[in-house]
């Protein structure tokens, strides 16, 4: 088991990958230091000596600079580093493209094929309430339905898309609720929806029927609360009248090019940009390979590494996309007085995450080295394969179901402190450190902690690909077996 990393070679700093005291040692390279202070694992040790004011590198770029002068074994964090990032930038296009190391497979999944050409990996029934006032009457609907059914098959599971939004709401906020939802309606991991309404809401359902554009009529109802005498007879009897038209559903083989995968970490730690964040990239490099699809979110979380994105764009179009992402998002920032560098939370801290850049430059691991195909806004759908990048920011609950609405049916999301949450797809958790998934079976679904134990990384990669393809043929994760389906929507205006 490797216990200590220099991560790249013009790094001056490496990670601990167990817990040192001081005293003790390690060699980088044909290099002795001894450690001066106790370090946990995960954090960063000085490898040289680092002056005041010279930049502290990881990755092979830099994640801050020096406070002060750090001697060699000492400790490196937020006690003596400090973030170098600044408000909006100017970027020059400098294309540099990686060729894919990977051919095509052929492998394929059992999916659901929707009638406009779609896959979904699930066949659920869902309750999509246009506003948060009938969320209760959206689960005494499924709890009746449930219980007078039965046997729900062929539908997976049954569940509301319970938000607290669809009211009181003006501009983009009400833009970004109707379209959220809209995609919602329309994903194919739902073989069948009831958009609930109220009936006097900002979200009208007549007008937001409107905006659904071209649906299935024979997987689609909607029914307004207030314009009913007994709305949870009426949702009961749409429900069932639901489940008759989807009798003849079905699995079938489908390529694994279908696939649309959203990438996300949340509860990160010092490992994160060393084993599950490298697996997801290589996992994108794949994808990408087999004409698949993966999308990149967290836009403050590429603060700081923003220019290896820029530097993989398809072109100088794609390129001019990232640079109005990242520094729109600055300006978001600034708009409300706030500093664009203060992301790591104190459990990114707690596990050796010291500045933005230091947790950008792992967050952007999961991306690989795919060439970027596109750049897309929160709330718009997928339309070319490859790499994307999405428009949503860090907060797990939004990013996630940004990337769900996007049209991605699995989210994959490392971690490194651990989280039980889920959004409205199956969102598999990977954990960074093997003692994280052995106390937390429950929530985590794969260990990528056994890339800096013994494990080969083809073959964790290799394991990896088959369980998601295990996954997309109906093997349920954590959050589905817990019950853990949040949905969560993009605010920034005035609530009325």
């Amino acid at each position: 088991m490797k216990e200590v990393l220099q991560i790249n070679e013009a790094d001056n700093v490496a990670v601990a990958l167990k817990d040192y005291q001081a005293g003790d040692t390690i060699v980088i390279g044909s290099k002795e230091i001894k450690i001066t202070e106790d370090i946990a694992r995960g954090h960063k040790i000085a490898l040289t000596s680092i002056s005041e004011g010279e930049n502290v590198l990881k990755y092979g770029y830099p994640i801050g600079h020096a406070k002060a002068p750090i001697a060699p074994g000492e400790w490196v964090h937020t006690h003596n580093t400090k973030t170098k990032l600044t408000g909006v930038e100017e970027y020059t296009f400098e294309q540099k493209l990686t060729p894919d190391p990977f051919k095509a497979e052929n492998l394929t999944f059992k999916g659901y094929r929707r009638f406009d050409g779609s896959v979904g990996i699930r066949n659920e029934l869902w309750i999509v309430p246009t506003v948060g006032c009938v969320n209760g009457v959206a689960e005494q609907i499924i709890n009746i339905f449930k219980a007078e059914v039965g046997d729900i098959t062929p539908f997976d599971n049954v569940l509301v898309l319970k938000h607290n939004y669809g009211c009181s709401q003006l501009g983009d906020d009400h833009d970004n609720t109707r379209t959220i939802l809209a995609n919602a309606v329309k994903h194919p991991n739902a073989g069948a929806v009831l958009v609930l309404g109220l009936g006097c809401e900002n979200n009208n359902l007549h007008i937001f029927k409107d905006m659904l554009g071209s649906y299935d009529e024979d997987r689609v109802r909607f029914l307004v609360s207030q314009e009913v005498g007994n709305e949870i007879e009426e949702g009961v009897k749409l429900l069932k009248e639901l489940y008759n038209n989807v009798q003849s559903d079905q699995r079938e083989e489908v390529s694994l090019s279908e696939l649309k995968i959203g990438l996300k970490c949340g509860g990160s730690d010092g490992l994160s940009g060393i084993t599950a964040n490298p697996l997801l990239g290589r996992l994108s490099d794949y994808m990408a390979a087999q004409g698949g699809t993966t999308v990149l979110t967290e836009v403050p979380e590429m603060f700081g590494a923003e220019k290896i994105l820029m530097e993989r764009a398809a072109d100088e179009a794609i390129f001019h996309k990232i640079v109005d992402l990242i520094n729109d998002f600055k300006q978001y920032f600034m708009d409300y007085k706030q500093p664009v560098y203060e992301n790591p939370s104190p459990g990114n801290k707690a596990g050796g995450i010291t500045t933005l850049e230091d947790k950008s430059l792992g967050c952007t691991q999961k991306s690989g080295n795919s060439t970027v195909m596109d750049v897309l806004k929160y709330g718009e759908l997928i339309t070319n394969k490859g790499l994307n990048l999405l428009n949503a920011p860090g907060n797990d609950l939004v990013a996630s179901s940004a990337l769900a609405a996007a049209g991605c049916q699995l989210v994959i999301f490392t971690t490194g402190r651990g989280t039980p949450f889920g959004t409205f797809v199956p969102t598999m958790k990977v954990s960074t450190n093997t003692p994280l998934y052995e106390g937390k079976r429950h929530w985590i679904d794969f260990n990528a902690g056994v890339l800096v134990e013994d494990g080969s990384p083809d073959e964790v990669l290799r394991e990896f690909i088959n369980y998601i393809i295990s996954v997309a043929s109906g093997e349920w994760v954590n959050n589905e077996k817990n019950n853990f389906r949040e949905i969560s929507i993009f605010k920034t205006g005035v609530t009325l």
